[in-house]
């Protein structure tokens, strides 16, 4: 699916339902586990205030016909080995993968950061065994600098870092 098709809004109270939908066993698995409903409704409120306290963006993603959201995507301000830097993470519904849904969301994400005047590089941990979350870096651009290992949910995952530079992504 191209950009054209694939739209970002900011994170807002409604998108609630959205992120307990993303709460499967299939995707936050990658992520340390499923989370309870007060987990949940935390980082809900941590997405929230990532905009209001300037420390990144999260976005609802959607495409025609579903405004209520098919998944997420955002970035968040980091420390990587000692600098400054920013993470990504996003996550697509089961039912819309496969459909270049998430690459096309990264990229515009990228464009949204780079529109907010972030120029830090933005880095992608994905597991080493989650192929599809690999691909979707490669897709969007990234570039891969090797395995870490990164503390999710109070243990650890061996993961790629992908990075990409804002300023080498510009149109």
């Amino acid at each position: 699916m191209s950009e054209a098709h694939v739209e970002l809004h900011p994170w807002s109270p409604g998108d609630l339902e959205l992120l307990r939908r993303a709460n499967t066993p299939e995707l936050m698995n990658w992520v340390g586990g499923v989370e309870n409903d007060e987990q949940v409704r935390a980082r809900h409120e941590r997405y929230l205030r990532l905009a209001r306290e300037g420390r990144g963006l999260q976005f609802r993603i959607t495409i025609p016909g579903h405004p209520e959201g098919v998944g997420m995507v955002g970035y968040w301000r980091h420390e990587w080995r000692g600098a400054p830097a920013l993470e990504t993470g996003w996550s697509v519904e089961a039912a819309y993968r496969g459909r270049g849904i998430a690459p096309a969301a990264v990229r515009l994400m990228l464009a949204e950061a780079r529109a907010a005047g972030e120029t830090l590089a933005v880095h992608a941990y994905p597991s080493v065994d989650n192929a599809a979350s690999n691909a979707v870096c490669r897709k969007a651009g990234f570039t891969l600098l090797g395995e870490e290992d990164f503390e999710v949910g109070g243990g650890v995952l061996r993961t790629n870092d992908w990075v990409a530079e804002l300023a080498l992504h510009a149109p």
